[in-house]
């Protein structure tokens, strides 16, 4: 007799999670889990919760209600080791205009405790910066700074990508190394979500549609 198959838990799982904004509901009682080396795009039109929802995921706004854990803890309990394990991009790129690129990266890597070592070069050749190195980033074009902040999030080595459009600015060229470094992110086992307006191209991904208070989940 064939053993039934164990079910494997989520690694990262979000139970009944309910948010607001401006004192309407964005979504209500929202549920979803990622395993390892799995990504969810978060799609829908503007206005309809992809950016809060990825707010509150990164802990950066309070959900009203739920619960969001990683490995079965609820990540609440210590929000300073939650932040250790993800790496954020939103619409604007936190970069310090003032400071080269390399320089960027570099205090990103302090700010999160690490070192970046011989793991820098790879993440500027990732995504062609290596002639814009010592440039300030105030010099460079959306796209540049956008190529630089996806370099950051690249060398955290965070097991979870928090997205918010991360294809913004990007031409065709720097769209393709995005996707070669989340395919490398997700075959190492790591996790991403993503809100979208436009294909991440990734097969396999799985679509979370959002609707403004309501959400259809898609294969």
């Amino acid at each position: 007799m064939v053993p039934p198959l164990l079910e494997v838990p989520p690694v990262f799982e979000v139970k009944d999670l309910s948010c607001r904004r401006g004192g309407r509901p964005v979504f209500d009682r929202l549920s979803f889990g990622l395993g390892a080396g799995e990504l969810l795009a978060l799609t829908g039109r503007n206005g309809s919760g992809k950016t809060s929802l990825l707010r509150a995921l990164a802990g950066l706004t309070p959900p009203e209600a739920g619960t969001i854990s990683w490995r079965g803890v609820d990540v609440a309990g210590d929000p300073e080791t939650w932040r250790g394990r993800l790496a954020w991009l939103g619409h604007l790129e936190g970069l310090k205009g003032d400071l080269t690129v390399v320089e960027n990266l570099l205090i990103a890597e302090r700010l999160r405790g690490g070192e970046a070592g011989d793991r820098l070069d790879g993440a500027l050749l990732a995504f062609d910066l290596t002639g814009l190195a010592v440039r300030e980033v105030r010099t460079l074009s959306a796209g540049q700074r956008r190529r630089t902040a996806l370099a950051r999030v690249v060398l955290s080595q965070a097991p979870l990508w928090l997205l918010d459009e991360p294809l913004n600015a990007l031409d065709a060229p720097a769209q393709a190394a995005f996707r070669t470094a989340l395919q490398t992110h997700l075959a190492a086992g790591g996790l991403a979500i993503a809100a979208t307006h436009a294909e991440l191209g990734i097969e396999g991904a799985q679509r979370l549609d959002l609707r403004g208070g309501g959400l259809r989940d898609e294969p």
